[in-house]
Parts: structure tokens; C-alpha cells; sequence
């Protein structure tokens, strides 16, 4: 039985990656990551950082975070407690699907991860109390190179499911997309 199911979205390097469970009267197990099979399925990503978050109260908004080339970076994005809608949106230069948009819901339940190739932003929803995720980075953070979109920008017009209930001052006064933003 394979570990790992991929699944592509509609934005190209942007995967879903379904962790299989061995399951038994004492819970289960699952294979978290490896880079060996996951560089079979033909992706590669060294890991040079992991962040680990909690947050508290449902309806809560991360994101929508990215850093520019040269410290751009490949993410894998798991949920393990509680249930978020992650949000994707790619800001590849030249892409046919610049500024578009893609979410997944991650669960401790479905054992899903998102895995966000370098050139995308990233954010979420909690849509629980109490949740737990886990950020495997490919580059270490870089303040110099960190930026935002703003989780609100009209341009986007991503589709939150719920009304925000925290959203940080830092977050929520990120700038809008300009017409002269091209991409990174």
C-alpha cells in the first residue's frame, strides 16, 4: 500500500498529498513525511525549517504569507488538531494561473497536507477551536525577503467560509495588490 496519494489541483505544483493510516484496536499509524518518496512522485524538498502553530478560536485568519526569490520556499502544510481551510494562491510570474486561488480542508481527521510550491502564497481559516498545524520549510524565514497579500484584497476575492473572529493588526493591514504587482 503506497504511504502517500498525490493529488494535483487545478493550480500546477500545488498538491494535495493524502497520508495513508495503518489502523489497529491501538489507533494508528502514518507516515508523516519522507523525502525519498515524496522525490519518487517527483518532488524534492530539503527541509530547513519547521514552524509549528496553535490557534485558539474558530473563524481565526492566518496568511496570506510568501518571501521573494532568492529565499522563496516549498511548504507542507499539515493540520494536527482540529480542522482549516488552507489557502494557495499563486503569484508565479508569467503563470496562466497568476492570482488564482485554491484551498483544501486539513484535518487531524483526513490526514491531509498541502504541499505549496515556491511562488504561491499561503493563509488559513481554523474552522475549530483549537487548532494545530505543522510548517515543513525548504528555506529558513527571511525577514528581508517576507511579504503578504491581504487576506481581504477584492482581486483575490478568496471565499472564507466563515466571519473572522482574530485576524492580527499586522495581517489585516497588509497592502492590496497593485497593478503593478507582476509576480515574483
Amino acid at each position: 500500500m503506497p504511504r502517500f496519494m498525490f493529488t494535483h489541483t487545478p493550480l500546477a505544483g500545488l498538491v494535495l498529498v493524502e497520508r495513508q493510516r495503518a489502523q489497529d484496536a491501538r489507533g494508528f499509524f502514518s507516515r508523516f513525511f519522507c523525502a525519498d518518496e515524496l522525490a519518487e512522485a517527483g518532488f524534492r524538498m530539503p527541509i530547513a525549517q519547521i514552524n509549528h502553530t496553535f490557534t485558539a478560536r474558530k473563524g481565526a485568519v492566518r496568511g496570506l504569507h510568501f518571501q521573494h526569490p532568492p529565499h522563496a520556499e516549498d511548504k507542507f502544510i499539515s493540520c494536527l488538531r482540529g480542522e482549516i481551510f488552507d489557502v494557495a494562491v499563486d503569484l508565479r510570474r508569467g503563470s496562466p494561473t497568476f492570482l488564482q486561488w485554491h484551498a483544501e480542508i486539513l484535518s487531524a481527521g483526513n490526514a491531509h497536507s498541502l504541499l505549496v510550491p515556491q511562488g504561491f502564497a499561503h493563509g488559513f481559516q481554523t474552522l475549530s477551536d483549537d487548532c494545530e498545524l505543522i510548517y515543513l520549510h525548504s528555506r529558513p524565514y527571511a525577514a528581508a525577503a517576507e511579504a503578504a497579500l491581504n487576506v481581504r484584497d477584492p482581486r483575490l476575492a478568496i471565499d472564507w467560509p466563515l466571519p473572522f473572529t482574530d485576524l492580527s493588526d499586522r495581517d489585516a493591514n497588509h497592502p492590496l495588490i497593485t497593478s503593478e504587482f507582476t509576480g515574483i
